[in-house]
């Protein structure tokens, strides 16, 4: 992988309160809150600016740009929801574009295990009755942010730890 370990230390301590917000709410409401992509984008846009060198810091909003047209294509024909879009564009940044068919598997890895783990999750009295109220439990849509906040987490991670 192409992510440097001092960039994946720098972003982490602040991407991991957001992946854990993001998938906590997707789950209990099947809605990421405009809140935790903005302050996604906002981690990119400081930290960035440390975490980068400058050239790739400036290219990456690049990044942003071709996934948020491609997810509002996407949410526009139902393929997937706005929220979803919009954190999918917040996290592009993140990802160095020489990384992308590694993030591409480990997304595709997350979301398996994170759907399985969902739908046994909700078939559970005991996780149900402790979560009584999530509205994934009842609805046919898989709560994406599920996934795709642990695949941004998986990745700095990975990138910390090849270092």
């Amino acid at each position: 992988m192409s992510i440097d370990w001092t960039t994946a230390a720098w972003f982490l301590p602040f991407v991991l309160p957001i992946t854990v917000w993001v998938a906590w709410s997707d789950m209990a409401t099947m809605k990421i809150p405009n809140k935790a992509v903005l302050a996604l984008l906002a981690v990119f846009i400081v930290v960035g600016l440390v975490a980068l060198p400058f050239n790739d810091y400036v290219w990456r909003y690049l990044h942003f740009g071709v996934v948020i047209v491609i997810g509002f294509i996407m949410a526009s024909v139902g393929m997937m929801g706005a929220g979803d879009a919009k954190y999918g564009a917040a996290m592009a940044p993140f990802i160095a574009l020489q990384d992308l068919g590694v993030f591409l598997v480990l997304l595709g890895a997350t979301t398996i295990a994170a759907f399985a783990l969902h739908r046994t999750a909700r078939r559970s009295d005991a996780v149900r009755a402790r979560y009584p109220n999530w509205e994934s439990w009842t609805r046919r849509e898989f709560p994406m942010g599920f996934a795709l906040a642990p695949a941004l987490f998986f990745y700095l991670l990975i990138g910390l730890l090849s270092g």
